[in-house]
């Protein structure tokens, strides 16, 4: 498989730049603020045995997990460490040499990489110039007698995108009719910027859906590592679960003690997360309505990232390059999203607006435009 673009990057970049607008996940908190929200003392995990948990994950962590679903139960939840590994356990069972895979993108890279790595895919683009519309007729078309599983990401990272629930009822159906597997990254669900919006789980809506969701994005904790996929399926969950067995084996226990309690609070958590996301898209708005001339913005359906047009002279490469060396301010210029499947945007870069001090970061980026928009300017 070629190098993990995003993750590479930041290797370089995101511990090093000064700002970091272009973070995926919501801002964290500590042990200590998460165990007084939950209303546990500080030694709560003291007398926790450090010793191996279960693979399928701890059997209170999976009843919370599921309780965030409208008809699953704990059996129908598998926890791994992050949402990665889920993305890699559910392609490397569920696709063989000989199948067909469908992909949305732009796309999270992996929702590709290791598919390719297996199978023939074929990937089917959300139309930039329907606000990122997902056509249900473009997956049909795209079915092949051997084809077993459609891939997608809504929100969708990078651009925050939601379809309609009647584009999304129609995915299902076609799925149902064809007898699919129907992969859904949902990590950013529940930070919907209009709850109305909000569609149905996948593993809600299908029997053969599979949800992927994290601890990481809508919650704010990645430092958690706690990941699952949901799934009704569970003959198909089973056999992730043993191929769980050549990766983790088993998830960290504290990490699964501090994950349970969060859920316990996860309304707290949410509206947490929601309110600093609705200031800091203020202030990203009231930013780009000031910069007109280098970028086209329009505001994401949901999660905490956007992906603007660069409008600007010299290119969207060109422009992140010098706004991280000379300014500190990191973003993701668009080549991160590079897909091998078909031709994507490459004047566009992702933001993120979930994370604090928002207002810093904004001002050394004003401050760089100040001192060098005219090398930019069209």
């Amino acid at each position: 498989m070629r190098d993990f673009a995003l993750e590479t990057y930041f290797s370089e970049w995101e511990f090093k730049a000064r700002h970091h607008m272009t973070a995926s996940d919501a801002q964290s908190v500590t042990v200590g603020e998460l165990l007084t929200l939950a209303g546990q003392p500080a030694d709560a995990l003291a007398d926790l045995h450090l010793g191996y948990t279960e693979t399928w994950g701890a059997p209170d962590l999976r009843e919370a997990i599921a309780a965030t679903y409208d008809t699953l139960t704990a059996d129908d939840v598998l926890c791994f460490a992050g949402a990665e590994e889920g993305v890699y356990t559910a392609m490397r069972v569920l696709l063989a040499n000989d199948d067909h895979a469908i992909v949305v993108t732009p796309n999270y890279q992996a929702a590709e990489t290791v598919p390719l790595d297996i199978c023939e895919v074929t990937g089917v683009a959300l139309d930039a110039s329907q606000h990122w519309r997902l056509d249900p007729d473009a997956v049909r078309a795209a079915i092949r007698p051997n084809t077993r599983l459609v891939s997608v990401c809504f929100p969708n990272n990078p651009t925050g995108a939601i379809p309609s629930r009647e584009d999304f009822a129609e995915l299902v159906a076609i799925c149902r009719e064809h007898d699919l597997y129907l992969f859904s990254d949902e990590v950013y669900r529940l930070l919907e910027l209009d709850a109305a919006k909000r569609i149905d789980q996948a593993a809600d809506a299908y029997e053969k859906g599979l949800s992927l969701n994290v601890m990481s994005k809508a919650y704010g904790l990645p430092g958690l590592r706690i990941g699952w996929i949901a799934c009704r399926n569970r003959s198909a969950l089973q056999r992730l679960e043993r191929y769980k067995h050549y990766l983790s084996i088993c998830n960290s226990a504290p990490s699964e003690r501090l994950a349970t309690m969060a859920l316990g609070i996860r309304e707290t958590l949410l509206e947490r997360v929601r309110t600093l996301m609705r200031s800091n898209l203020a202030e990203l708005e009231t930013f780009f309505a000031r910069h007109t001339a280098l970028f086209d913005w329009h505001r994401p359906d949901g999660g905490c990232i956007a992906f603007p047009r660069f409008t600007g002279r010299g290119g969207v490469e060109a422009f992140c390059t010098a706004l991280v060396e000379e300014a500190g301010v990191l973003l993701l210029p668009a080549s991160i999203y590079r897909s091998e499947l078909q031709a994507t945007p490459t004047d566009r870069f992702r933001v993120g607006f979930g994370r604090a001090n928002m207002s810093t970061g904004l001002a050394a980026f004003e401050a760089f435009i100040n001192e060098n928009g005219a090398d930019f300017m069209p």
